[in-house]
């Protein structure tokens, strides 16, 4: 067996001279697009709308609940009272402005779980905690049902006096 070093055929090399020149022209049209666009998206930021990060806890509104909330409690047949003052704790006016159309149904809701405590249950801090956490829910479940949100963060007690 004889090798024979044939000459290669000048076509195939045109082919591949044509490829060479293929790529090079795509290598340098991705590269000529990706520099645009890096030097239009890093051009003129200030030109650029403001974009708002969603993400961003905004600022806390708080809103009082006035009247204080009084209700009496049974302490073994002894008459105790319970005052609380309420303070809601939002993130947003205009959600805060629509929840206050429930306001009667809130404070009834209130009204209805502190007069179901009892006096013992709340002498602590944490009795007092827990009905503060009960209220949040309590307020937060209104805003659901009615508006389809939580509206709230908590609900704080301003003032809380056992007697």
């Amino acid at each position: 067996m004889a090798t024979t070093d044939a000459p290669k055929d000048p076509a195939d090399k045109g082919k591949l001279k044509l490829i060479i020149q293929v790529v090079v022209a795509l290598l340098l049209a991705i590269g000529l697009s990706v520099g645009a666009t890096w030097f239009f998206m890093s051009g003129e930021k200030s030109a650029a709308p403001p974009v708002v990060d969603a993400n961003i806890k905004r600022p806390a509104i708080y809103e009082p609940l006035p009247p204080a909330f009084v209700v009496n409690l049974n302490d073994n047949g002894r008459q105790r009272y319970l005052q609380v003052s309420i303070t809601l704790q939002a993130r947003d006016q205009n959600d805060l402005n629509a929840l206050k159309v429930h306001m009667p149904v809130i404070r009834n809701n209130l009204v209805m779980l502190f007069s179901g405590q009892t006096f013992d249950s709340l002498a602590t801090s944490v009795g007092q905690e827990m009905l503060r956490q009960k209220a949040t829910a309590s307020v937060q479940e209104v805003a659901q049902k009615e508006l389809g949100k939580v509206v709230i963060d908590q609900a704080l007690f301003t003032n809380f006096v056992l007697q």
